[in-house]
């Protein structure tokens, strides 16, 4: 496979990236206008407040204008006093006037101009509020699973890894689209907006202590620069990726791919079996996806299963793991079961519960 150049792939992806930020999942807040209006309704009671206080004690306040106060002249006086104008026209001249000023309208100011200054305060709230959450989720986030792309394969793959019991909170997406970022922390997973061919972008996302790694771009260039960038922060990491061209499996194999799966090839291959056997595709479709029917489960061994065949065990057994080769279940190199072995099985799905080795089993025969 040809690579293009550095800069073509960089222009590619500078035409879709927005910027390098961490989005968290957070909840739905008020549009503006009804944070606007609240404020409003807000200010307009404190100074009614205000104004009834004024005029219920206006025999203790002087009109330059008349000497008297009426209705008029209270919210005149609230208006001027809450804004901190203070014309004088008007002023406190008994003592309980003056008391009132003190104990219950200089609260009421500095409410009033709590309200007016509320947007202010909100945002440097929220600022301060997301800078502690963002610094508390990069000091928590261990052994993690970042997701490159969050297409069709990326929303699927992290969907049936989810399915066994996955958190969402475990979950990071990194995409150069701003919108798809946004599609991703409204379905609950922290998002990192970007272009994951940087090991900038790939470092905020946390990579170097993730536990595993799907690559799901939408080019297959993009997956093995992805795939070698992160290879390069995370030595320990399972990463598996997704290309469209089958001749390019072994490239990102070589790039540091622990698995690869080829979209277009598999998609044929189940449109093929669909076709010579509608029922055998509906199975097919059904074991790769999780949680519903039928599952393939990967578990350890048990004690009371070691040195017993495959055909023996409770379980429908369909390959055993031994080491870095996966065997067939009557491969006559497994022989009789190890400890150390790994059983790939076919069981019930339970809806909603983590897939572990209690997960039951299909019945034999």
């Amino acid at each position: 496979m040809k690579l293009p150049g550095h800069d073509a792939i960089a222009r590619h992806a500078d035409e879709h990236l927005v910027t390098h930020r961490v989005k968290l999942p957070r909840k739905v807040v008020e549009r503006p206008i009804r944070q606007a209006a609240k404020r409003l309704v807000m200010a307009l009671l404190v100074l009614v407040a205000t104004a009834f206080v004024v005029y219920a004690d206006r025999e203790g306040y002087h009109d330059n204008a008349n000497g008297s106060v009426d209705l008029l002249d209270a919210f005149y006086y609230a208006t001027v006093t809450l804004s901190t104008t203070g014309y004088g026209d008007i002023t406190p001249v008994s003592d309980s006037a003056r008391l009132t000023n003190i104990l219950v309208i200089t609260p009421l100011r500095v409410l009033f101009l709590i309200i007016l200054v509320g947007t202010t305060l909100e945002v440097l709230t929220e600022r301060t509020r997301e800078e502690w959450r963002l610094n508390r989720w990069r000091s928590t986030l261990r052994d993690h699973t970042v997701v490159i792309g969050f297409g069709t394969k990326g929303r699927s793959a992290i969907q049936t890894v989810c399915a066994t019991g996955l958190k969402k909170e475990q979950v990071v997406v990194v995409d150069p689209s701003s919108k798809v970022i946004d599609a991703a922390t409204a379905d609950g997973y922290a998002g990192v907006i970007g272009d994951a061919t940087r090991s900038d972008v790939l470092k905020r996302a946390e990579v170097h202590k993730a536990r595993q790694i799907i690559v799901a771009p939408q080019r297959d260039d993009t997956a093995v620069l992805v795939t070698l960038t992160a290879r390069q922060l995370n030595r320990g990491a399972k990463i598996v990726a997704a290309v469209r061209e089958e001749e390019n499996a072994p490239l990102l194999k070589q790039s540091g791919a622990d698995a690869v799966i080829t979209s277009a090839s598999a998609a044929g291959r189940l449109l093929g079996l669909s076709v010579l056997s509608p029922a055998a595709g509906m199975v097919m479709e059904d074991l790769i996806q999780q949680g519903t029917g039928l599952d393939l489960v990967e578990r350890p061994v048990v004690r009371a299963e070691v040195g017993r065949k495959p055909r023996d065990t409770d379980d429908l057994v369909v390959s055993v793991v031994r080491g870095h080769r996966v065997l067939g279940y009557d491969d006559p190199s497994v022989g009789t079961l190890q400890l150390t072995d790994r059983l790939i099985t076919i069981v019930r799905a339970t809806p909603g519960a983590q897939v572990t080795s209690d997960t039951r089993p299909l019945p034999r025969g």
